[in-house]
Order: structure tokens, then C-alpha cells, then sequence
């Protein structure tokens, strides 16, 4: 996945930035559950998605809206993962960040 999806890497230097940022900041265990979890929802939706893409391309080679448009849920579904994620980071680090500015 790391070497054929360009988003993959977005998601491994968001995963770094995150653990970087609860090391420094020294998150409590539970932050760290919640945090591990927006972790692995994201790269679940991403495998998820990169592996529905590569049986949709296989299935149908040749263009087909339908395809396209179950590729694109797929890939909404790794969007929303995502969203959820930056929210989590907000909500645990967000406070954080502003009591040590």
C-alpha cells in the first residue's frame, strides 16, 4: 500500500506527527486509546479502500460510472476516517497546544 497509494504516505506522516505529538505532550493512557484507534480506523479505511479499488479495476478494466461511483464511497469512507481523526487530534492536543502558547 505504501508503495502504489500517493495517500499513504499522507496517512504515515500524519501517524508520526500524531505519536510525536503525544510523546512531547505526554497524552495520558486513554488519550493514547483514542488516539491509537483514529490511527487504525484511517489506515483500515485506506487498506480497505486500496484493496476495493484493485478488485474494482480487475472486475471491470474499462471504465464503468458505476465503479467510479463505488470507488468514490470507497474512498469517501477513508475521507471520513480522516475528518474524524484531525478531530480527535483537535479535541486531545488542541488544549494542550494552546495552554503551553
Amino acid at each position: 500500500m505504501l508503495r502504489t497509494q500517493h495517500n499513504a504516505w499522507i496517512h504515515a506522516a500524519a501517524t508520526a506527527a500524531a505519536l510525536t505529538a503525544g510523546a512531547v505532550l505526554r497524552i495520558d493512557a486513554h488519550e493514547w486509546l483514542v488516539i491509537v484507534l483514529a490511527i487504525m480506523a484511517v489506515w483500515t479505511a485506506e487498506a480497505l479502500n486500496t484493496a476495493f479499488e484493485a478488485l474494482c479495476d480487475v472486475a471491470s478494466p474499462d471504465f464503468h460510472p458505476s465503479v467510479e461511483r463505488a470507488k468514490d464511497v470507497a474512498a469517501g469512507a477513508v475521507l471520513i476516517s480522516a475528518i474524524g481523526s484531525i478531530v480527535v487530534a483537535i479535541l486531545i492536543f488542541g488544549p494542550r497546544l494552546a495552554a503551553a502558547m
